[in-house]
């Protein structure tokens, strides 16, 4: 029988980058998913304050040469790979020099939210699916952790739907309650839009702050975990309501829960866990 394949998409790991819990789920999380038998990919940004020298990126020339096209502008996307020995374990790294080259994350030496967040988000979630298919692998399951991921799901039911590489993957999405109060450029639902998608698609993102990433995100997803125990009320109303399967943060701390929702989503038998 063969594996499943399970993908990983994060702005965060350890040891690379981190900032919150998440980079600890994300570093324990696809182990333990391996040692299940499980084969895993894991996507993040290259973020500027993330040392290659010390974590031994490099580039893979075979999947770098894309362009993302951002509000009508190329935006050049290049594909650099790093290894967790212990863990066998291999993590693919989005770079750009104009999004992710600067010394910090999501705000400026001033604590400003950078203005470009909406676009970096963008670039992240575009790019992350388009080096999946250079990649050639097509997983059974797509988990996603954290507001910057929020536009994978819309873009695998939409514009990926048919696409060999994403159809039959199912989508799971992590809401964290360490988010932002700032809100995304207003233009972000519009600049969301791609082909084989109109306004309708992106009209839960448009007010740009975190509760609407999160619910967009969710609205699109086959399953939501609590990736904390302090979620918006908004947020777990609208997960309610959906009737998705629902992985519990106090069950989140035994990983024999999660396999048990990526086998359950994987085979199309929707069962809540909550």
């Amino acid at each position: 029988m063969a594996k499943t394949k399970l993908l990983f998409i994060t702005h965060e790991m350890s040891p690379f980058l981190e900032l919150t819990k998440i980079s600890e789920i994300t570093r324990q999380l696809p182990q333990a998913m391996q040692d299940k038998g499980f084969e895993i990919r894991i996507l993040m940004p290259r973020f500027g304050n993330i040392n290659e020298r010390r974590n031994r990126l490099h580039e893979v020339i075979r999947l770098s040469g894309m362009n993302i096209i951002i509000d009508d502008n190329d935006n050049p996307l290049i594909i650099k790979v790093a290894s967790i020995p212990s863990a066998r374990m291999q993590v693919y790294f989005l770079d750009n020099e104009e999004y992710f080259q600067r010394k910090q994350v999501f705000r400026d030496n001033s604590n400003k939210f950078f203005e470009d967040n909406d676009e970096r988000t963008i670039f992240f979630c575009k790019g992350a699916l388009e080096t999946v298919k250079k990649l050639g692998w097509s997983p059974d399951v797509v988990h996603c952790h954290g507001w910057m991921t929020a536009l994978v799901p819309v873009y695998l039911k939409t514009t990926y739907k048919d696409d060999p590489t994403f159809k039959n993957a199912k989508v799971v999405y992590s809401v964290y309650n360490n988010c932002f109060t700032e809100k995304f450029d207003s233009d972000f639902s519009r600049k969301a839009i791609m082909n084989g998608m109109s306004a309708k698609h992106t009209d839960m993102f448009k007010d740009g702050d975190c509760d609407s990433l999160h619910i967009g995100a969710i609205a699109y997803s086959d399953a939501v975990v609590y990736g904390g125990p302090e979620i918006s009320e908004e947020v777990v109303s609208f997960v309610k309501n959906s009737e998705k399967p629902v992985l519990e943060y106090e069950n989140t701390l035994d990983y024999e829960n999660y396999y048990g929702l990526y086998e359950e989503i994987a085979n199309e038998d929707l069962v809540s866990l909550a």
